[in-house]
Formats: C-alpha cells, structure tokens, sequence
C-alpha cells in the first residue's frame, strides 16, 4: 500500500502501556514524595512549555519543505511529536492521582519508629551487613540511592514494622530474615 494512504498519527497511540512501565495496583493510589511529584510536574511543564513547541515548530518549518516522504526532519520531529504527547498524557494521570505524603510530617507521629511510606529503614541481614533503603512511589524508584517503590516486596515486608524487629523477606533464593535497626523519616531528595 501507498504510504500516502497509511495514517501517520496512529502508529504510537496503543504504546501508552509501555510508559506504565511499573503499574499502580488496582484501586490503590499513587503515593509519591514531594521532591517526586515536583520532579514528575516539572518535566511535565517542561515537556509542554519548551520541548513540544519547539518540535511543533520545526516539524512545521520541515512540512513546509515540500516532499515529507524523504524529509528527515519532518518524520523524525512527528515520530518524537508522538512520543512527547505519549509522556504527558502518561504524566498527566500519574500526576492526577497522586497523593503527595510527607515524610517530615510523620517523624512527629507517636509511632515514628514503625515503617509506613516514606520511611528510611536500615536494616541488617544474617551476616550483620547493613543497607539503607527508602521507602518512595512508583515513580520515584532508584535502586542505586537505596529507594525502593512502596509496592515491592521488601517495602512490603516492612511495612508496620518497628525499630528492632526481624522481619522475613521472600526472595527467589529462600527466605531472608532482616533485623530492622534504625526507622527515620526525612526529606528524600529529588
């Protein structure tokens, strides 16, 4: 078939799944930090104020050069026009269900050594090695600053826990027993 008669704005539309690479659970809210709703809102307002009217203009001035079957700026600037639009509608919704918790606010809680979402936990494994972790949403996960989504197993395996007691986490390898030594809650950074 002629590609004059193929619709060039469809060809990414059913990917929006591919940038819910972590999914939410179902029902369950979107937990973030404030430092990762700033981070996720100013890469949309960037995305929407500087990135995207800048391609539009380009994919414009590209279109105007006559035969867009060859134009390398033209099928370029759309196929990236797609993959931006995809981005802010993705952000759009995270950020629509978003529930912004504080960490700083609950180190003031009763029960501030129990580990809710937010917390910096240290704990130790059976060979007495130690490694802190920070319990963040979905879309803040960065293993190698020791932050880990609130959804995973060993958030999970945390969760309620207070300073002192030995939880299990299952892994592929077996069970894991953690002793939970320090539980705090500060600002997590961006």
């Amino acid at each position: 078939m002629n590609k004059a008669f193929t619709r060039e704005d469809s060809a990414g539309d059913d990917d929006d799944e591919l940038d819910a690479a972590v999914p939410l659970p179902a029902g369950a809210r979107n937990y973030m930090t404030p430092a990762g709703h700033a981070r996720l809102a100013a890469e949309l307002d960037h995305l929407n104020k500087v990135e995207r009217p800048q391609l539009v203009a380009t994919v414009s001035w590209a279109a105007g050069n006559g035969d867009r079957s060859e134009n390398g700026d033209y099928i370029y600037g759309k196929k990236r026009l797609r993959e931006i639009d995809r981005r802010i509608r993705f952000l759009v919704r995270r950020l629509d269900r978003a529930e912004v918790v504080d960490p700083v606010a609950r180190a003031a809680a009763e029960n501030a050594d129990q580990v809710y979402f937010g917390a910096t936990v240290t704990v130790a494994d059976r060979d007495g090695a130690e490694r802190t972790v920070s319990i963040v949403g979905i879309d803040e996960i960065d293993t190698a600053r020791g932050r880990i989504s609130w959804v995973s197993p060993m958030a999970q395996a945390l969760m309620k826990a207070r300073e002192g007691d030995t939880v299990m986490l299952r892994t592929p390898g077996g069970v894991e027993p953690l002793e939970i030594v320090a539980v705090e809650y500060r600002p997590v950074d961006g």
